[in-house]
């Protein structure tokens, strides 16, 4: 059975579903129970042995845990005499089996059905009495590893992910990043790795601290298996939804990872792999959600560790969050001279300029290009996600950078690179096509400056250009005969005291001398200012857009006045019909 007919084979249970189930709602049946079939199936061939196993170990009243898992040659097994056939059998101790089958289940299998909070699912299939139907339908799957592949079995569940996500507009906004977006980050991300695309046996990890359902971890598993069917990808995530939590751990157990390094909880507050570095990693953190929950936790991690800890350049302000995934990953991130690690993450515009100098957004900023960690940032067309609208941006971050890359930015506009869908799917109306991914990849992979029917793609600038002094520019405090006030006291004593109403600041490129910029644009319209040296600060930020402005002159005047004559004549033309 291929993946098409497997999928819409279970699809068909839907049909039992209608009317009892919203259709939003069918995944909290139908996804479990994928899952339940799939794991039954793959430890029909052991179960034998395993319950002899158990039987002896418990016998000798030691662990019979390490010996089962050994005996299963999985990373899971089950304790239970029954599988989803013998189920069958007893048609009116369905639901009291059912639940007995699945407590038998290894602990890591048993968290993901309670994730799905499955045991409510089967209280509501009984009241509706449609378990034993629906349990009778799965037991007539067969999904065991010789007629379905981990590859084939994961294409299919990716499959009715993808539906449930489309049949529940908020899912899909808050846990499913689109398709298209992931490969084109995956894309990104592989393109400089050589080793992992041509050698044999190569093994690389991948995190994903805001897992969703695991799609990102999916797709970068389905890319690099194509190009390369001998390079392994070791996975790891954490997640915040319980729901989302057992679908990526369900998926990853279904693929063949494992799930232990699939984590609940939220990734700022608790980070679930504290201590672990990563090869890649790939985010797509809510856009723009306040942290205020989490706040104490965040603060004293802040102030107890600095730099030691995920916050030492700084803190974002408490609406928005995104910053702070961004600083989670650069402290995963493995060091330089073991390899380095590389990194993509979803922002909304905001990170790019929120912010003055000084401020936690800016100094996070700076942290980054200072560091020269930031390779590229990709703008992306809007209407790109299921949940909104906005601009949204694909930061590529690296601590291995090419030669040719080390102390630059590369800033591409792919605004314009996308096709309108068929169908919308909430917020989202477009969608990058492959020749879309390609091209900008390829625009990435060349590295250079390109302009295209005079509108510049990609431009290239030194991590010095987006950084500046603030200056504080002070002048004096005069009284009513207009003469400068002197201070009377102190360090002031004898210089002119500041009027704090004239007080203005300054925005200094790094690139420029402050006292350049400072005799040439303020002292010939203040003769009298000086700069206030105590208060300038140094701030970052990434104007995108203004980087690729192409100023449009405006028509003509003659052009514009023979228009509206022409409107207002007509406009005069109907009124004189009306009146007739």
């Amino acid at each position: 059975m291929n993946e098409t007919n497997l999928s819409s084979f279970i699809w068909s249970v839907a049909d039992l579903l209608r009317g009892d189930y919203k259709q939003s709602e069918y995944g909290k049946v139908i996804l479990p129970f994928t899952v339940l079939r799939r794991l039954d199936c793959v430890l029909e061939a052991t179960k034998p042995a395993v319950l002899v196993e158990l039987a002896k170990r418990d016998k000798a009243g030691v662990n019979p845990e390490p010996f089962l898992l050994r005996t299963a040659s999985q990373l899971f097994y089950n304790t239970s005499p029954l599988d989803l056939k013998k189920l069958m059998g007893d048609q009116d101790h369905i639901g009291e089996n059912l639940r007995a089958y699945m407590q038998a289940f290894s602990p890591a299998v048993r968290d993901i059905f309670e994730s799905f909070e499955f045991h409510s699912q089967i209280d509501k299939l009984t009241k509706s009495g449609l378990l034993y139907l629906v349990t009778e339908k799965f037991a007539n799957i067969d999904l065991h590893p010789g007629v379905v592949s981990n590859a084939q079995m994961g294409a299919v569940f990716e499959e009715l992910i993808r539906k449930f996500a489309e049949l529940s507009n908020e899912t899909a906004g808050e846990h499913f990043t689109p398709r298209e977006v992931i490969r084109l980050m995956v894309n990104l991300l592989f393109i400089e790795d050589d080793q992992a695309l041509t050698k044999p046996g190569v093994v690389r990890s991948l995190y994903d601290p805001t897992a969703g359902t695991g799609g990102m971890l999916s797709v970068a598993d389905e890319h690099l298996s194509s190009l390369n069917p001998d390079a392994r990808l070791v996975m790891y995530g954490q997640e915040l939804n319980p729901e989302s939590y057992g679908i990526c751990k369900a998926d990853m157990l279904i693929k063949g990872q494992d799930i232990a390094n699939i984590i609940f909880g939220n990734t700022l507050s608790a980070d679930g792999l504290h201590g672990k570095h990563f090869d890649y990693m790939l985010s797509n953190p809510p856009f723009g959600v306040e942290w205020k929950k989490i706040e104490k936790e965040i603060r004293k991690e802040a102030e107890s560790m600095g730099y030691n800890g995920r916050f030492g350049p700084g803190l974002p302000r408490v609406s928005d969050g995104s910053l702070l995934f961004l600083l989670h990953l650069v402290s995963k991130m493995r060091p330089a001279v073991d390899g380095g690690s590389r990194f993509g993450i979803v922002l909304n515009g905001s990170p790019l300029f929120t912010g003055g100098a000084g401020s936690g957004e800016s100094e996070i900023r700076r942290y980054v290009l200072e560091n020269d960690l930031v390779e590229a940032i990709i703008g992306l067309p809007t209407d790109m996600f299921y949940n909104t609208g906005i601009s949204t941006y694909v930061w590529i971050v690296s601590n291995r950078k090419p030669e040719a890359r080390r102390g630059k930015l590369q800033l591409i506009d792919a605004s314009s690179f996308w096709q309108k869908m068929r169908k919308s799917l909430g917020s989202k109306r477009k969608e990058l096509s492959p020749q879309h991914i390609d091209d900008i990849t390829r625009l990435f992979g060349n590295f250079e400056e390109l302009t295209r029917d005079d509108v510049p793609i990609s431009r290239i600038f030194s991590n010095e250009a987006f950084g500046y002094s603030t200056i504080t520019v002070e002048r004096p405090e005069r009284d009513e005969a207009g003469k400068v006030v002197l201070g009377t006291k102190g360090k002031g004593k004898g210089k002119p005291v500041p009027d704090a109403s004239l007080r203005d600041t300054e925005n200094v490129p790094l690139s420029e001398d402050v006292e350049t910029y400072f005799d040439r644009e303020v002292l010939p319209h203040a003769p009298d200012a000086w700069i206030d040296h105590d208060k300038t600060k140094t701030g970052y930020e990434i104007p995108f857009n203004r980087h690729f402005y192409v100023f449009k002159p405006p028509r003509p005047l003659a052009e514009i006045d023979a228009e509206l004559k022409g409107v207002t004549d007509r406009i005069l033309t109907m009124i004189g019909g009306m009146t007739k």
